[in-house]
């Protein structure tokens, strides 16, 4: 025979969905929070100038390798080909131009997350947003990586067609070229020194 819930079960059971939807709405609002909300800003005084889209920051007391996001520069070691099929080493160039764009420092790195070789993932800038030179975007304009992301399509589109950098010629794809030399195609390549 079947009995109808009594009064107090029907209670119990309403607060309890009733705890269940608090749950989920308080969830459901960090989970908000955390997507919308933008990623905190660091100003790191510059260190080190590793190549065309690795840099070595200072941050609380130690030194922090920063990968710059959404790009891949050509590797310290690389060498790129002429229209005229002469070789010049493109890598240093990259490195250098680096060097010039990030100045003395300080940068402001908006971190995005850490790669499986623990270094932080970041869009650096000269100065805050919106002002300031974005690191990464600049240096796809001027030639000297690829893009890894949507982010930047437009300015390898410009460096493409204006033939800047390593599209002046012939050269190998970084994650390639690492490839080749024994390298995982995320390798971070140390410069001599």
């Amino acid at each position: 025979m079947f009995r109808a819930p009594s009064s107090l079960t029907r209670l119990r059971w309403r607060r309890r969905l009733r705890s269940l939807l608090a749950l989920l709405l308080l969830v459901g609002l960090a989970f908000a929070a955390w997507v919308w909300l933008p990623a905190p800003v660091h100003v790191v005084p510059l260190v080190h100038v590793i190549d065309g889209d690795s840099l070595t920051v200072r941050q609380d007391g130690g030194s922090v390798t920063i990968r710059l996001t959404g790009i891949d520069a050509v590797e310290y070691r690389q060498d790129c080909a002429r229209r005229d099929a002469s070789h010049w080493p493109c890598g240093r160039d990259a490195r250098t131009t680096l060097e010039k764009l990030a100045g003395q420092g300080p940068l402001h790195c908006e971190v995005a997350a850490k790669d499986r070789y623990d270094r932080t993932l970041a869009a650096c800038r000269t100065r805050p947003f919106p002002d300031g030179i974005d690191l990464g975007a600049e240096m796809v304009r001027l030639g000297w990586a690829v893009v890894t992301s949507d982010d930047y399509m437009v300015e390898e589109a410009e460096a493409q067609a204006q033939r800047r950098g390593i599209w002046q010629g012939d050269f190998v794809r970084p994650a390639e070229w690492r490839a080749a030399q024994g390298r995982p195609a995320t390798a971070l390549a140390a410069p001599d020194s």
